[in-house]
This record gives C-alpha cells, sequence and structure tokens, in this order.
C-alpha cells in the first residue's frame, strides 16, 4: 500500500486533499515530528459494497428457550441468599 507521511506543523494541510489521497488508495501518516500520531487509511471497497445479511429465523431448530425466561429472578437470587 502506498503511504505519505504529513506533519502536523505545516501550516497549509487541506482535509480534503488528505481524504483524497485516501480515495486513491494511499494511507496518509500524520505525524507530528518524529512521532506517528494517527492514520488515515482507505476503507476497503468490499465492507461498503456488502449488502446487508437478513436473520435467518428458526436457522437452529433445536434451541430453544423456556417459557419463564424473561420472568423477574427470585429476591435470593439478587440478595446472594441460598434456599
Amino acid at each position: 500500500m502506498l503511504y505519505t507521511q504529513i506533519s502536523i506543523q505545516k501550516r497549509d494541510i487541506n482535509l480534503d486533499e488528505l481524504l483524497a489521497l485516501t480515495k486513491r488508495g494511499t494511507e496518509v501518516l500524520i505525524m507530528e515530528g518524529e512521532d506517528l500520531v494517527a492514520k488515515l487509511t482507505p476503507v476497503e471497497t468490499t465492507i461498503i459494497a456488502s449488502p446487508i445479511k437478513t436473520r435467518t429465523p428458526d436457522l437452529h431448530p433445536g434451541l430453544w428457550m423456556s417459557d419463564d425466561f424473561d420472568a423477574p429472578l427470585p429476591d435470593e437470587f439478587w440478595l446472594g441468599e441460598d434456599k
């Protein structure tokens, strides 16, 4: 991957230019002196272009949920008391 280093001490840094570089596939390293402080990386187009997956009902028919799954828990549970 191509990259370019930009110093934050430069006064003519333009965010539009940095974003244009990343859109072309260039990684932008933002430096403060000799220290790397941030990195702008291009977004993978496959992530953006991938379709949103939908849930498939009854995908695991062997799984079940108890009828009292969402029933309130007894006070003994919350107070840490043994039965």
